[in-house]
C-alpha cells in the first residue's frame, strides 16, 4: 500500500502540541479527539493525518483546544522525503484501523448468533452501523478489513429483515433503514 493521492505524494497535517499535566481532564478529552480522528502517533506531543481540509479544521480545533488548556500547539504541513516512511505511516493508520475493523465484524458476527428480542436488535444494528460509520470516518488508508466488517453489518441487517422482525423504513437515513415491525 502506497499512501498516494491521485497526483502524487500525500501531503501532512502535523499536530506537534505540549499540554500541562495538572488538570488532567483536557489532557485526556484532547487524547481522546486524536484517537476519534485516528491519527498517526508520531511521537509523544507529534501526531500527523494525511492532509485535506476536513483534517487540516479538525486539528485546528484540537489546536485551539490545547492552548484553551494552557498549553502550546503548532499546526504544519509536511511530505515525507522517502517513500518508504509515507508508506509505514500510511500502513500503521491502515493497521489500527483494520484492527477495528476485526473486532466490529467479530462482535457482529456473534451477536447475529446470539439473536435477541426485536427492539435489542434494532438498537444493536443501529448502534453497530454508527460505530461503523466512526470507523470509516477516521480511516484513511482503508484496509482490506473494511469490506468485512460493512458486509458483516449488511448481513446481519438482511437476516434481521428476511426473519420477519424488521423492515425498511423509507423515511429513515439510508444507513439506517431498519424498525421494528408491529406484532399483528
Amino acid at each position: 500500500m502506497v499512501a498516494t493521492n491521485a497526483i502524487g505524494p500525500v501531503s501532512w497535517v502535523l499536530l506537534l502540541y505540549r499540554v500541562p499535566r495538572e488538570p488532567s481532564t483536557p489532557r485526556i478529552a484532547i487524547w481522546r479527539r486524536l484517537r476519534s480522528l485516528g491519527v498517526a502517533q508520531l511521537g509523544d506531543g507529534a501526531v500527523a493525518l494525511p492532509e485535506d481540509a476536513r483534517s487540516r479544521e479538525h486539528l485546528e480545533w484540537v489546536a485551539d483546544e490545547v492552548l484553551e488548556a494552557g498549553g502550546t500547539a503548532l499546526l504544519l504541513r509536511a511530505q515525507t522525503l522517502a517513500r518508504k516512511d509515507e508508506r509505514v505511516l500510511a500502513q500503521a493508520m491502515a493497521q489500527a484501523r483494520a484492527e477495528e475493523y476485526r473486532d466490529l465484524a467479530t462482535r457482529t458476527a456473534e451477536i447475529a448468533e446470539i439473536g435477541g428480542t426485536p427492539g435489542e436488535g434494532t438498537r444493536t444494528l443501529l448502534r453497530l452501523r454508527k460505530e461503523l460509520r466512526g470507523i470509516q470516518r477516521r480511516d484513511h488508508f482503508p484496509p482490506v478489513e473494511r469490506d468485512a466488517a460493512v458486509a458483516a453489518v449488511n448481513d446481519l441487517a438482511a437476516r434481521l429483515t428476511s426473519e420477519g422482525t424488521f423492515e425498511a423504513d423509507p423515511g429513515a437515513p439510508a444507513a439506517d433503514r431498519v424498525v421494528q415491525r408491529s406484532r399483528a
